[in-house]
């Protein structure tokens, strides 16, 4: 019975325990799904390897977050879980867009076209800031109106955003919609990027989709090595510094000295990297196992010579879809120096709220979008960029500081909690005893995030030299690797799988 009941829990959401990259569970299911996906792989099946992958991506969605909403029709209550919404989402999409596409009147297109994208950010405004609305009106009326609890379903930011630049793409010819609706849910849903990115256009997937699945040993190399490097990331580096440092120090930054404060945000500027880049390095080498290719969505951001440089290399899908869909839509660079500055700063705020409905979000982006106005006007003076090593070095550890401290705002639970955590900075004194007693109290943490910032500013020759040996080795060699850094994984485990810090957007 105790087995039974076992292999049910496998398919049964548990909220405790959601279907992570980093778990066993996912694993196992994974193999399972993909010895399907690899024997149906002809042309000949390729209706049913589309309905195959749909179906394991709706499960993924529902294993991850599996919540539902109740919808009051007076005489009966109706339960939807949220992956009817993605379905609901991706079809009406397609359609609308179909018919905006083959529509002749430009004023007809341009009213199908602010039908699906008001459509799209009408339902992420219901399910991420109706709360947040509420919340603020009571608070600035002294109300005490109250709404239905509404669970925010994960990727919701990522799908929508995919949906509008579809529409967008089309309506702006450059590209031809997808061949049949399920073609579009199978983009939509396509599991590897549905609940954190990164955020891939249909003009860059969909044809990818009609041609031959075809992997080389060099992809099944190339991730297999992203899919290792990513499990290192997030489950042994990033997870390892929250649970066991970053996360006490933000929970109460007054408990705790001013040189543990900084540290915690040096730690946790690494551990969100780390935890995203992680996700996005897994997502792009399972996907490439499924014979599709993804660009990179990190650049080693913390080399930047600048904050214009660190959106150039930072979650690049999203900082390169505000660009196109955002910014350029509110006029971009093209009508004056001081339009252009607004136009940046509006970009960034709204993409700092497009990360969560709370006040710290905004300012974070508006923090970013500062500093990009900013830079956009004293480019002309002081250059940003160079070849000197000595000035690119002090370009990069200013820019690294700005950045780590946009993240204080970012991390914090509260504004309170970000002005302690800045407050106890401020007040660090030259006091080497303790410190050395700070380093080894946590001597383990402090290790794994010098390991973290030493890989991370490895030269990229180096790195590419080490994916080269990679993939010049024995498959015995390379079972060894996963067998290690499963080992490191659960060494270094304090709990279960930490879900990634991007699932609640």
């Amino acid at each position: 019975m105790g087995g039974t009941d076992t292999l049910s829990s496998w398919f049964k959401y548990d909220p405790t325990h959601p279907l992570l990259f980093n778990s066993g569970l996912f694993l196992g299911l994974f193999l399972f799904f993909y010895a399907g996906y690899v024997l149906v792989k002809s042309n000949r099946h390729e209706l049913f390897r589309k309905i195959y992958l749909i179906v394991f991506s709706l499960f993924f969605y529902y294993k991850a977050g599996g919540n539902t909403m109740n919808i009051d029709l007076g005489f009966y209550t109706v339960k939807l879980n949220y992956f009817l919404l993605l379905l609901i989402c991706a079809i009406v999409t397609h359609i609308l867009s179909r018919i905006m596409y083959h529509q002749e009147d430009k004023k007809k297109q341009k009213l199908l076209l602010a039908t699906i994208i008001v459509a799209n950010l009408s339902m992420l405004a219901y399910f991420k800031y109706t709360n947040f609305l509420i919340d603020n009106i009571n608070s600035m009326f002294n109300g005490d109106f109250s709404f239905q609890t509404i669970i925010l379903p994960i990727g919701i930011s990522f799908f929508v955003f995919e949906a509008i630049s579809y529409a967008v793409d089309l309506y702006r010819k450059e590209m031809e919609p997808a061949k049949s609706t399920l073609d579009f849910c199978f983009y939509i849903a396509f599991f590897p990027k549905l609940v954190a990115g990164p955020i891939i256009r249909a003009k860059d997937f969909l044809p990818q989709m009609y041609k031959k699945l075809h992997l080389t040993k060099e992809d099944a190399n190339k991730a297999l090595f992203l899919i290792l490097i990513g499990l290192i990331k997030k489950a042994v580096i990033s997870d390892y510094i929250s649970t066991n440092f970053v996360d006490r120090i933000f929970d109460a930054p007054q408990l705790y000295s001013s040189f543990e404060n900084l540290m915690a945000v040096y730690g946790y500027t690494l551990q969100i990297y780390c935890d995203f880049s992680g996700y996005s390095d897994i997502a792009i080498g399972l996907s490439l196992l499924m014979g599709f290719t993804i660009p990179a969505n990190f650049l080693t951001p913390y080399k930047s010579q600048s904050i214009t440089e660190f959106w150039r290399r930072w979650h690049i899908s999203l900082s390169s879809w505000l660009r196109d869909y955002l910014y350029i839509s509110l006029g971009g660079n093209r009508k004056g120096k001081i339009r252009t500055y607004v136009n940046l700063f509006l970009t960034m705020l709204i993409g700092g709220l497009w990360h969560g409905a709370s006040w710290k979000f905004v300012i974070w982006g508006g923090l970013h979008g500062g500093l990009l106005a900013v830079e956009r006007f004293t480019k002309q003076y002081i250059p940003l960029s160079g070849t000197n090593v000595f000035g690119r070095f002090i370009r990069i550890l200013i820019t690294f500081h700005l950045v780590a401290f946009c993240w204080i705002f970012f991390r914090a639970s509260s504004f309170e909690n970000a002005s302690n955590v800045i407050a106890n900075i401020a007040k660090l004194t030259f006091m080497p005893s303790e410190w050395w007693a700070v380093i080894d109290g946590y001597k383990n943490v402090f290790i794994l995030v010098a390991i973290g910032y030493i890989l991370h500013f490895l030269p990229e020759n180096f790195v590419n030299m080490i994916k080269a040996g990679f993939g010049k080795m024995p498959l015995v060699l390379k079972a060894v690797c996963l067998g290690l850094v499963m080992w490191l994984i659960y060494a270094t485990m304090s709990s279960g799988p930490q879900p990634f810090i991007y699932f609640q957007f």
